[in-house]
């Protein structure tokens, strides 16, 4: 028992290193790495050599495709604004809509959702919060909009891999697993476009004049996946769901085209932001740019992402023969892990990019300096990363994760389904990734079902349901906010600008998932 309580600690040290001593989140995360592999070597008896390379394999599996991803989106987004495509595309999506709020709906909520759906990876953080910081948006509110927006879709991310992952673990099936797991999220698939604009607006007051665009852009997300899930399965589930509310939005922003903006929420005179100190310095003088050149780069990682997908099967097929899998940690509890050298997000993105850069005149120097000052600004946030999934694969075979997963089943009894998603919460706080915390903790989850005598459904879903919201709150997930908009060292300015909102919604969680377990069929 007294373990169980001490494998809470590196968490507890990460909030407390974050929060109240502020400490820059790439020393924060790294001395919890020091704290956490003398926990598993003093405590937990972890021999020295699984210890070392247990880090070794979160230090990989962070380089690629994690870090890589990132790296990928902010070099993409700088790059337009050397170019000057930014202006260009902010341009065009003022003229959708000048109102900061239905820009946070459209470019957070409804596309961040559908970069999720087809890659995952920080890129449905990384890249809108950098549109929205270059239309002139506040760094800040910016990522915490996005940061909201990406709890829920985590569980589709990827074409559906988390959900995938989670089937495979638990051995339930596919279908009804999606269509329960989207029903325990519809409450909050409709709540949090209006969190964000709360949240991105500055306070409830901005809900006036866009209740209705907010109700649409949450309904014509969620009910579209509440279809696909039931027929199709977790592949499809958020890019159906974020297609169609993109266009609901988009319509509803051209319908309300002729009323006022507050000036409060006009983005016309808001002046762009760079990602990069300095970003917009240098800019090459270049003729007007066109609406299809500016945007090129975007629409070849959707077109690039897409032929490459599971969707695309004789592609995916042909590009999953570059990979390889390797033993890194001698972990008893470890597995193989897998790298896929062409057909990752992050080469894919990289590509689109270079492609859409030429298009748009920019010089090898250019590009090549570009991605210079991406790398130096991203230093900081790959230690972070790297140090995060390093704690979390030393956690997760000292066996802490076990212990402290089995600490809360324990204490709770039948009453376990109220807590289970700050469980799952725990756990992607830790790993900062929704599919890792399904491989940890989906099986728990079950297994606690069956001993109470409950729907192992329900809880399947809720353990997507709390990693979403952990998710982000973890280090990793900040740090790639911080790291998109330039606030590199300001780790602890979006936790605590998160913390409320993800504490809110997870006490909301825990309600839904414990009063309603009988919805299911166990």
């Amino acid at each position: 028992m007294l373990l169980s309580v001490i494998a809470l600690v590196p968490i507890i040290w990460l909030i407390i290193a974050l929060a109240a001593l502020k400490l820059p989140g790439h020393i924060a995360c790294f001395s919890a790495l020091i704290l956490a592999a003398v926990l598993a070597l003093a405590l937990w008896h972890m021999p020295a050599l699984d210890c070392l390379t247990s880090a070794l394999e979160g230090f990989a599996a962070a380089l690629w495709p994690i870090i890589l991803v990132i790296i990928a989106a902010i070099f993409t987004y700088n790059l337009s604004l050397k170019t000057g495509a930014m202006d260009v595309i902010k341009g065009m999506l003022t003229g959708v809509s000048a109102d900061r709020r239905v820009l946070i709906l459209l470019i957070g909520w409804s596309f961040g959702g559908f970069l999720e759906g087809m890659a995952g990876f920080g890129t449905a953080i990384a890249i809108p919060a950098g549109i929205l910081v270059g239309l002139g948006m506040n760094p800040v509110p910016a990522c915490l909009s996005c940061m909201l927006a990406n709890s829920f879709p985590t569980a589709f991310g990827s074409v559906g891999i988390p959900t995938v992952t989670l089937t495979s673990v638990t051995g339930l099936e596919a279908v009804p697993l999606s269509f329960t797991t989207v029903v325990q999220m519809l409450p909050f698939m409709i709540l949090v476009p209006f969190l964000m604009v709360i949240v991105g607006g500055g306070g409830v007051k901005a809900l006036k004049g866009v209740v209705g665009i907010t109700l649409v852009a949450g309904v014509s997300f969620v009910v579209p996946e509440l279809i696909v899930s039931y027929f199709i399965g977790p592949e499809l589930t958020v890019i159906v769901g974020s297609v169609v509310s993109l266009a609901c939005v988009v319509l509803m922003a051209r319908l309300r085209r002729n009323k006022p903006v507050p000036a409060e929420y006009d983005m016309r005179a808001a002046a762009p932001a760079g990602a990069v100190s300095g970003a917009s310095e240098g800019k090459e003088s270049k003729p007007a740019m066109g609406a299809l050149t500016a945007w090129l780069p975007f629409i070849l990682i959707f077109v690039f992402l897409l032929l490459t997908s599971k969707l695309v099967a004789p592609v995916n097929s042909f590009l999953a023969q570059f990979s390889s899998t390797f033993q890194i940690s001698t972990s008893p509890n470890a597995g193989t892990t897998s790298f896929s050298w062409v057909n990752t997000p992050g080469i894919i993105i990289f590509i689109a990019a270079i492609i859409g850069g030429i298009a748009q005149k920019a010089s090898a120097k250019l590009m090549l300096r570009t991605f210079g000052a991406t790398l130096k600004q991203l230093v900081k946030t790959i230690i972070t990363i790297m140090s995060v999934l390093a704690v979390a694969k030393i956690m997760t075979y000292s066996g802490m994760i076990a212990d402290m997963a089995n600490l809360f089943v324990t204490l709770t009894g039948k009453f376990y389904p109220f807590v289970s998603p700050i469980i799952a919460a725990i756990g992607a706080f830790v790993t900062g990734s929704g599919t890792n915390t399904e491989v940890l903790l989906g099986g728990l989850q079950t297994e606690a079902a069956s001993a109470i005598g409950v729907s192992q459904y329900w809880l399947a879903a809720a353990n997507s349901t709390g990693a979403g919201i952990g998710k982000i709150l973890s280090p990793q997930c900040i740090a790639t906010a911080v790291a998109a908009v330039g606030l590199v060292g300001q780790d602890s300015t979006l936790l605590k600008g998160i913390f409320k909102w993800a504490m809110l919604v997870l006490v909301i969680a825990c309600l839904v998932v414990g009063l309603l377990i009988g919805i299911s069929p166990a």
